[in-house]
């Protein structure tokens, strides 16, 4: 037990050399409750207080709200839940069990796109984590002003970059030590202002539409399920291959579902109760939470929203260089997450000393990218619904094996779903996305000024063709891959 104790630890002080190679069964570790911790980690942030007033920014109700956070973000955890039973399977990064569906290198394409949204979620979080240092320095009276994010910016940058070089061992470790002090410090902030709670005001927040109540679940489910599920099986592929699917399914969902779920509650509370509040969350998402805290609690509230963010920037920038790695680009993985960490702080610059309106800019970047993720994830779930038996893992790597080099059928599916899904979504807030909803006026939903323009239906229908589209047309293709005899030949070097 010394001998394999000492292994771990060594293990854990050194970078990871894994990229998209295959994890072997001596490297396989854990239960499928070890999961909680990674997701629970990643998603205990601060910031899903302020998706109680992003909710209620689309005019409904307390209740309206909840009902559309509840389901958004239980639905969208509970995808990635069944896309991490891949890992297990399949023993790669998500990215690589792609190309089952794609081919090896149609699985570019898809590949691509997740590492530009798992780029720029790390931006965003790292950016965020930036701008709430100066909000509690500035209201400390110790600056707050260029120096102070620029500083600010730089240890939270390399903070993120550092786990996400070091891999997989130092992640699971920092996302302990995240989950436990987030999650004390978290509770503490609750109890703080929960006397700025008044039920009167919020219940007479009054009730919007249907496509308003639509509108706010798709951006939970962009928020939060979506963001994550091109990244679900990078965790789940160090599990032993007996695990339990339920268990792989049950621990990624409750993990990352618990902690948003009740933030969510609170900050709906807070934002139905505060037309101030909510209106400032808007600018700084974070920050704007200061301004009701004691002044002593300000510091311990710098470190719970900087360490949660963090969590969350951490899994995405491991994940984005393995995606990165995905898309064709052949070096390794530590140096992929550094290209990645210099990308990260470059958006992270923009973000704090030169954007003007982070909440249009963020809600167009997750509608914009939810839409072809959305058509990969129903792709994804539907051709993993369709197997019978685990990937051959050496062909996963080979064009001239059973998954072949381009598969045009779902790439064709994709490029459909995407082109009607961001027909049918809009985000006037993000001048540069004006070009989008150009099917809502030909199929009779009003237009971009319409009724059922701002529901972002086109998410949802990207994901349903995407699904229905694949168990329609891929069966075969499927049928013919698992026919194969395993393949006798190692798995290449990657």
């Amino acid at each position: 037990m010394a001998d394999s104790s000492q292994t771990s630890q060594s293990r854990q002080l050194q970078v990871e050399t894994h990229g998209l190679d295959v994890i072997g069964d001596a490297e396989r570790k854990g239960t499928p409750s070890t999961l909680f911790w990674p997701w629970f980690g990643a998603n205990v942030s601060i910031l899903g207080l302020s998706y109680g007033a992003f909710a209620l920014g689309f005019g409904i109700s307390f209740w309206q709200a909840l009902v559309a956070g509840v389901i958004g973000i239980v639905f969208s955890f509970l995808l990635c839940g069944f896309i991490a039973v891949a890992g297990k399977r399949g023993s790669a990064p998500t990215m690589v069990l792609s190309r089952a569906a794609y081919g090896v290198r149609g699985n570019r394409l898809p590949s691509v796109i997740s590492w530009v949204l798992t780029v720029g979620w790390e931006t965003v979080l790292t950016a965020l984590a930036t701008m709430a240092t100066a909000t509690v320095f500035s209201r400390l009276g110790w600056g707050g002003g260029t120096e102070t994010k620029v500083v600010a910016l730089i240890l939270v940058g390399a903070l993120t970059v550092v786990g996400g070089v070091m891999g997989f061992d130092l992640i699971m470790r920092l996302q302990t030590v995240i989950t436990v002090v987030t999650g004390v410090l978290t509770i503490v902030y609750i109890a703080l202002v929960a006397d700025h709670i008044h039920w009167s005001t919020v219940s007479a927040v009054p009730a919007g539409s249907a496509q308003e109540f639509i509108g706010a679940l798709v951006f939970m489910m962009t928020g939060f399920g979506l963001g994550w599920v091109n990244a679900a099986a990078d965790y789940s592929r160090y599990l032993p291959r007996s695990s339990s699917s339920r268990g792989v399914i049950g621990w990624t969902t409750f993990g990352a579902s618990v902690a948003p779920l009740l933030l969510l509650v609170f900050g709906l509370l807070l934002a139905g109760s505060s037309s101030t509040l909510n209106k400032a969350v808007a600018a700084d998402p974070i920050g704007a939470l200061t301004t009701i805290l004691p002044t002593w609690f300000l510091v311990p509230f710098a470190v719970v929203a900087v360490l949660g963010l963090v969590g969350g920037a951490v899994l995405d920038i491991y994940s984005s260089g393995l995606a990165l790695l995905s898309a064709g680009l052949r070096i390794p993985r530590y140096l992929a997450a550094l290209v990645d960490g210099v990308l990260m702080i470059a958006g992270s610059v923009y973000i704090v000393f030169f954007a003007d309106d982070f909440l249009g800019q963020f809600m167009g970047f997750l509608t914009t990218l939810g839409v072809p993720i959305a058509a990969w994830s129903g792709i994804m779930l539907a051709d993993l619904l369709l197997r019978r038996r685990d990937y051959d893992e050496g062909d996963l790597f080979r064009p001239n094996g059973r998954y072949g080099d381009v598969q045009p059928t779902p790439l064709l599916l994709t490029l459909a779903a995407t082109a009607i899904g961001w027909g049918l979504v809009t985000n006037t807030a993000a001048s540069w996305l004006s070009w989008q909803g150009y099917l809502l006026d030909p199929l009779g939903l009003g237009g971009k000024s319409g009724s059922w323009a701002y529901a972002n239906l086109g998410v949802l229908i990207a994901l349903a063709l995407g699904f229905l589209g694949t168990l329609a047309l891929g069966r075969a293709r499927v049928q013919r891959q698992e026919a194969e005899a395993p393949s006798q030949e190692a798995v290449p070097a990657v």
